[in-house]
């Protein structure tokens, strides 16, 4: 299956889905196709603020038009934030769409986790990721802190690099919630948190949404 991917939203993202399906399809002994059309980042984050999904959409559709001249038989949004207009794109995509929201519920319950911390942009973490996940508690953190983890993100997935105050907001975020609010996992609710965490040396357990995802587009394109 020839793969279409909607990247830069942010670079960091793209660059995670970039590498993991190479490595994937390289494992697997088979030839990756697969084409790439860049979003924009700043075009994506004030449209989740104003929650304009109907501009995002156009966009996507731009894109996707693209992707099916160059012979694309689906079609990825590489990005958390870019799902919050996920159902409507889906409606009206020429290309089958590879649902992240989904497939991370699917992942959760299969996992039997049910109270889940998470990290992301503000509007990811207020909706407990749009209210997609059913089978689990979603806890965001409270107060400054929620604001502070909502700026570090946004500054982290606009350049495509993480500071170390940046990480040390994430940590305390986690910490807290994993000891205060009784979260059994941290879900990384923005795909740019792969730069700040790595599951095998977090010292606590993960729901990478960004890896499920690509896990499932190598599940239907190989």
């Amino acid at each position: 299956m020839h793969i279409g991917l909607i990247g830069g939203i942010g670079p960091a993202a793209t660059d995670f889905y970039y590498r993991r399906l190479i490595s994937a399809f390289a494992a697997r002994k088979a030839a990756l196709e697969l084409t790439m059309v860049h979003a924009d980042t700043p075009t994506l984050l004030n449209h989740l603020r104003t929650n304009d999904g109907a501009a995002q959409v156009a966009i996507y559709m731009r894109l996707t038009k693209r992707l099916v001249q160059a012979g694309a038989e689906c079609v990825v949004v590489t990005s958390i934030a870019g799902h919050f207009c996920s159902e409507e794109f889906a409606e009206v995509s020429p290309l089958p769409v590879i649902d992240l929201i989904s497939e991370v519920n699917r992942a959760v319950e299969a996992r039997g986790l049910k109270r889940i911390g998470i990290l992301g942009t503000r509007t990811v973490m207020e909706t407990r990721f749009y209210q997609g996940i059913r089978t689990a508690e979603i806890l965001p953190p409270a107060g400054q802190e929620l604001d502070d983890v909502h700026d570090a993100y946004v500054a982290m997935a606009s350049s495509g690099v993480v500071t170390e105050g940046q990480r040390k907001v994430f940590e305390a975020a986690s910490g807290r919630l994993l000891r205060e609010e009784g979260a059994e996992a941290i879900m990384l609710g923005g795909t740019d948190l792969a730069l700040a965490f790595d599951e095998a040396r977090a010292g606590f357990p993960i729901v990478d949404c960004a890896g499920i995802h690509v896990d499932a587009i190598v599940r239907m394109a190989a």
